[in-house]
């Protein structure tokens, strides 16, 4: 790493660690939550209409109002701070050392993926992972390289979130968190869950280094958003409602992932297409395509 890219991933970091941690922040946070949970539940439809009744509980999105409201603060969060570094990183790293932050950053979630995949009893997909580890952190230069893919063990995800839905957890209502993101309440517990049960985590709190999980998370959102510049601009452009086209993409790639399906590992944000029909399972729209003739989830719900 050059030092020009050291200055500015340092310089992005400190920018950016304020808004993650300020104690104001966060107490911003909760009394925004407390004041909207107060009236913040989506009006109940007419129990004598059985189709609204039936789309509302197939929504499952009672605080959609909330809901809203720190979807578009999240949205100027990604608008002031995230896409821009995204941007500049994409545009000023060289793609080889975008792809060895990528896979650096991966290789040290897999003890949470390999904790998950024992508790969900796939035996084989524990020594997958296990094998990938040991693989990438040798031959692959402490996770900077990917060789485990080449050799036959392939990437996946596992967290705690879904190791509780192998276990008969409901999901519950749909959630989008400050900061975070799209989410419910189990894959909440489970990012709590994930985070404590982290080897990082640990280490970074006992050697008095608490500032590494911050600047850990802003790596991988930054790396997440320039990987997907286009794909969540597409989406943008081509939904009547993007808030509903999120949450439905959310779930989608939930759901595959709770069935070990093909979707990426996303830490909670859904897996974006190329909008050109080469994802199979994964919405792409045409520009003039109309969301309600795709899926009536997409069509515009105000």
């Amino acid at each position: 790493m050059t030092d020009t890219e050291r200055t500015f991933l340092n310089g992005l970091f400190g920018a950016l660690r304020p808004v993650f941690v300020r104690p104001v922040f966060v107490r911003l946070s909760v009394v925004l939550m407390a004041g909207f949970l107060v009236t913040a539940c989506a009006s109940a439809p007419d129990p004598n209409d059985p189709e609204a009744v039936a789309e509302y509980e197939e929504i499952n999105d009672p605080l959609e109002p909330l809901n809203r409201v720190m979807f578009e603060f999240n949205r100027g969060l990604d608008t002031l701070l995230v896409r821009p570094a995204a941007t500049f990183y994409k545009g000023m790293t060289p793609p080889p050392i975008q792809e060895w932050v990528g896979n650096f950053l991966n290789n040290l979630k897999t003890p949470v993926v390999l904790l998950n995949d024992v508790l969900q009893g796939e035996g084989d997909r524990a020594m997958n992972t296990l094998s990938r580890f040991a693989i990438n952190t040798t031959v692959g230069i402490l996770g900077l390289g990917d060789p485990a893919t080449d050799m036959g063990y392939p990437d996946h995800a596992e967290d705690f979130g879904q190791t509780l839905a192998t276990w008969g957890a409901s999901e519950g209502p749909y959630l989008v968190l400050p900061i975070l993101g799209p989410s419910n309440p189990r894959d909440a517990v489970g990012r709590v869950v994930d985070t404590l049960t982290d080897p990082v985590w640990h280490w970074a709190q006992n050697t008095d280094r608490e500032y590494v999980p911050y600047k850990r998370v802003m790596a991988e959102a930054v790396d997440f958003r320039a990987r997907n510049l286009e794909e969540i601009n597409d989406l943008q452009k081509t939904s009547l409602d993007y808030y509903a086209a999120v949450r439905d993409l959310y779930r989608q790639v939930r759901s595959d992932a709770i069935r070990n399906g093909e979707s990426k590992g996303t830490g909670g944000l859904p897996v974006m297409s190329k909008n050109d029909g080469s994802t199979p399972g994964l919405y792409s729209m045409d520009p003039m395509d109309d969301p309600d003739e795709i899926d009536p989830v997409l069509a515009t719900k105000n």
